[in-house]
C-alpha cells in the first residue's frame, strides 16, 4: 500500500506552496509549457494554415504582426501579470482592478468553457482518425470526403433555409432533419474529457509534469512532418504561397484584418481567462512581461513553422488557391492533409504521427480551458476538495458536448464557432482593453478633476468608437472616421474645459500647464497608476517592467481597433439570420455581454464567485499619485499602532 501511494504522489504529486498559501507551479518552467501548451493547438497547426491560404501572400504578416504586437503582447501582459499581482483567477483579478469587473472576470470563463465543449468534439474526431490510421489501407483513400462527412461526422444534410431577393426578409428558416447521436463521437469525446480530468485533478503539481509531455512531444512530432511534407514533390511551389506571393490589393479587404486578428485571438489565447489563473499560481515576484512576450512569440514561430507542413502538402497536390474557393481548418485536417498521407510511402505512420500531433496539441488547450474554470471555483472559498470540483465540472462539460455529437452536431459547432469567437471573444478583449485603463483607481481621477469632466471625457471616448463604427457601416469609413474623432476631440476639450484645477501634480511633461495637468488625469491617469502599482510586484529586482507606453496603446490603439472589427459581425450575421444554429450561436455569444453588463451594474450579483475576504478588494480607498502598495504598508502601520510612512510614498510619477 505504501508503495502505491509513493508511486501515486511520484505521478501526481501534490502542489508545492508559495509563502501565502497558493498552489505553486514545481518550477518557472512548468509555467511557460503550460501556457503556451494552452495556446499552442489545433489553431496553429489547421486554422493557420487555412488562414493564410485564404489570404494568400506575404500582405497577410502586415495585419497578422500588427495584431500580435498591437493587441496580443499588451493584453497578454495584462492578463498575467494581474493574475500573478492579485494571487487569483480572473474573477477575482478583475475585481482588483475594480469591484465592477466582476462580470468581466466572468466573461473571460464564458467564452473558455463553451469554447471547450465543442472543441473536444474536434479532439473526439481527430480519435476516430488516429484509430483508422492502424488499417492498412487507410480507409480515406480515394474517399477523403466521404469518409469524413459519412464515417466520421456522420451528419445528415440540412434544408438549406433562404433570404427573399432583396435580403429584406426570411423566407424559409434552414432545418436539420438528423437528431440522433453519432455513438463512436460520445465514446470518444467521453475519453478525452477523462484524460482532461486526470491531467488537472491534482492541480498544477501534476499538471506541470504533463505538460512536458503535451507540448515537447507534439514539437518533436511537428518537426518530423514539416522535414517530410517540404520534401514532397512540388512542395517549393506551395511554400512559395506565402514567401513568394505579394498583393497589396488584399489589403484594402476589411476580411484580412478580421481573420487576422481572429487567428491571433485564437492561437494566442487571450480573452480565455487561463493566462490568468495559470498565472496566479505563480511566484508572486515572477518576470511576468518576460513571460508574456516569451509566450506570445513562441507562438507566432511555433505556428508559422508547423504551416510548412501544410502548404508542402498545398504544392504537392497542387491545390492552389482560387478565387471565391476557401480553404476552411476542417478541410486543411480531415481532408488535405489525410489524402496527402495516403500518397505517402509508409502512410500508416504518417497518419499516426499527424493524428497523434494533432490530439496531444489540442488535448492541452482543452484541460487549460477548464482548469481557469476550475481556478475560480477553487478560489470561492468552496468546501470542496478540488478532485471532487473537477468531477462536477467535467461531468457538466461531457454532457454539454453531447449536443455537438448528433448528427447536426458539425453544424451547431459552426454556429457556435463562429459567433463565439466574432462576438464574444473580441467584445471580452476590447473591454479588457478600455475597463483596465479606465476604471482602474478611477475615484482619484474624480477626486482631481471631478465626476463631471470624468463622465464627459469618457462619453466622447466610447461615444466616438460606438457612433463612429455605426457610421462608418452606414455611411462610409472615412464619414465613420471623422465623426468618430471629432466626438472623441469635443468630449475631451469639453471635459478638460469644465475640469476642475487638480491638487496632486501630474506626470512631469503635462504638470506644466493646468489645461495639461487636467487632460493627463482625464486620459492618462489609470491606466499609467495600473502599471507603476503593477510594476511594483511584477517589475522588481532585474524583472522586465511595464513600460509607459503599454496603457497608451491598450486604450487609445488596440480599443479602437478591436471596436472596428467586433463591428463586422454584425452585417456577418444579417446575412445568415435564416439559420436557427447561427440565431442560437449569436444569441449565446450576447449572453457573455450581458454577464459583463451586469457585473457592472450589479457586481453584488457576482460575490458568489469570491471568497468573503476578498469581496472588497476592489474597494479599497486610495491616494492620487500614491502607489498601492505604499497605502496598504500605511493602512497596515496604523492598525499596528506603527510608522505610517509607506514605502513608495514619495516615488516619482512617470
Amino acid at each position: 500500500m505504501n508503495t502505491l501511494k509513493k508511486a501515486g504522489n511520484w505521478l501526481a504529486p501534490p502542489a508545492n506552496k508559495s509563502e501565502d498559501g497558493r498552489d505553486q507551479w514545481p518550477s518557472r518552467t512548468s509555467f511557460i509549457l503550460a501556457a503556451m501548451g494552452g495556446c499552442a493547438g489545433m489553431g496553429n497547426l489547421l486554422r493557420y494554415p487555412s488562414q493564410v491560404y485564404n489570404n494568400h501572400g506575404l500582405q497577410w504578416f502586415v495585419p497578422y504582426l500588427m495584431a500580435v504586437f498591437i493587441i496580443a503582447i499588451p493584453v497578454l501582459v495584462l492578463e498575467i501579470a494581474i493574475g500573478q499581482a492579485y494571487r487569483g483567477g480572473s474573477v477575482i483579478a478583475y475585481n482588483n482592478v475594480n469591484h465592477r469587473l466582476r462580470g468581466l472576470g466572468l466573461g473571460l470563463l464564458f467564452v473558455a468553457f463553451f469554447v471547450g465543449h465543442y472543441f473536444v468534439v474536434n479532439l473526439a474526431w481527430i480519435m476516430d482518425y488516429f484509430r483508422n490510421s492502424f488499417t492498412s489501407p487507410l480507409p480515406w483513400t480515394g474517399r477523403g470526403e466521404e469518409f469524413y462527412y459519412q464515417d466520421v461526422v456522420a451528419n445528415v444534410d440540412p434544408i438549406v433555409g433562404s433570404l427573399s431577393e432583396d435580403g429584406s426578409s426570411v423566407l424559409s428558416y434552414t432545418s436539420y432533419p438528423g437528431i440522433g447521436l453519432v455513438g463512436e463521437t460520445v465514446g470518444w469525446t467521453a475519453f478525452t474529457w477523462f484524460l482532461v480530468w486526470l491531467c488537472i485533478f491534482k492541480g498544477v503539481g501534476l499538471t506541470g509534469r504533463v505538460v512536458y509531455f503535451t507540448l515537447g512531444l507534439p514539437i518533436v512530432i511537428t518537426i518530423i512532418l514539416v522535414g517530410r511534407a517540404c520534401s514532397l514533390e512540388n512542395a517549393g511551389e506551395g511554400v512559395g504561397l506565402v514567401w513568394a506571393t505579394w498583393r497589396s490589393s488584399e489589403l484594402a479587404r476589411g476580411q484580412i484584418w478580421q481573420t487576422a486578428c481572429g487567428q491571433v485571438f485564437f492561437s494566442t489565447g487571450v480573452g480565455f481567462g487561463y493566462f490568468t489563473s495559470y498565472a496566479s499560481y505563480n511566484q508572486k515576484y515572477s518576470n511576468a512581461v518576460m513571460d508574456s512576450i516569451l509566450i506570445v512569440c513562441s507562438n507566432v514561430l511555433f505556428e508559422n513553422f508547423a504551416a510548412f507542413a501544410v502548404f508542402g502538402v498545398v504544392g504537392y497536390l497542387r491545390l492552389f488557391p482560387q478565387d471565391g474557393v476557401r480553404l476552411g481548418s476542417f478541410t486543411v485536417g480531415f481532408l488535405t492533409l489525410p489524402l496527402a498521407v495516403t500518397e505517402m510511402p509508409g502512410a500508416n505512420f504518417w497518419a499516426f504521427a499527424l493524428f497523434f500531433t494533432l490530439m496531444v496539441l489540442g488535448f492541452s488547450s482543452a484541460f487549460a480551458q477548464l482548469d481557469a474554470i476550475v481556478t475560480m471555483w477553487m478560489d470561492s472559498g468552496t468546501k470542496l476538495s478540488r478532485p471532487v470540483v473537477v468531477t462536477i465540472l467535467v461531468m457538466i462539460s461531457f454532457l454539454l458536448s453531447l449536443p455537438y455529437c448528433t448528427q447536426f452536431g458539425y453544424y451547431l459547432l459552426e454556429g457556435i464557432d463562429r459567433w463565439i469567437n466574432d462576438v464574444a471573444l473580441i467584445f471580452v478583449v476590447w473591454a479588457e482593453c478600455v475597463c483596465s485603463t479606465t476604471v482602474y483607481r478611477w475615484k482619484d481621477v474624480t477626486n482631481q478633476v471631478g465626476l463631471l469632466a470624468f463622465t464627459i471625457y469618457n462619453i466622447g471616448y466610447f461615444g466616438g468608437m460606438i457612433f463612429g463604427v455605426a457610421v462608418a457601416h452606414a455611411v462610409s469609413p472615412p464619414a465613420g472616421a471623422g465623426l468618430g474623432f471629432g466626438l472623441y476631440v469635443a468630449g475631451a476639450v469639453a471635459s478638460v474645459t469644465l475640469s476642475q484645477t487638480p491638487t496632486s501634480g501630474a506626470a512631469r511633461f503635462w504638470a506644466r500647464n493646468t489645461y495639461a495637468s487636467r487632460f493627463w488625469y482625464l486620459a492618462f491617469y489609470s491606466g499609467n497608476q495600473l502599471r507603476r502599482d503593477l510594476n511594483l510586484i511584477v517589475g522588481t529586482g532585474k524583472n522586465w517592467t511595464i513600460p509607459s507606453f503599454w496603457p497608451l496603446l491598450m486604450r487609445y490603439i488596440s480599443a479602437p481597433i478591436l471596436a472596428i472589427i467586433f463591428s463586422f459581425a454584425y452585417p456577418s450575421f444579417y446575412l445568415l439570420r435564416y439559420d436557427p444554429l447561427h440565431i442560437l450561436g449569436f444569441t449565446l455569444a450576447h449572453v457573455c455581454l450581458l454577464v459583463i453588463g451586469l457585473g457592472v451594474i450589479l457586481p453584488r450579483w457576482f460575490d458568489v464567485f469570491l471568497p468573503p475576504h476578498r469581496l472588497n478588494d476592489g474597494k479599497v480607498d486610495t491616494i492620487p499619485n500614491v502607489n498601492q502598495s505604499a497605502i496598504d504598508a500605511e493602512q497596515k502601520a496604523l492598525e499596528e499602532g506603527g510608522d505610517t510612512t509607506g514605502p513608495g510614498k514619495d516615488e516619482p510619477i512617470k
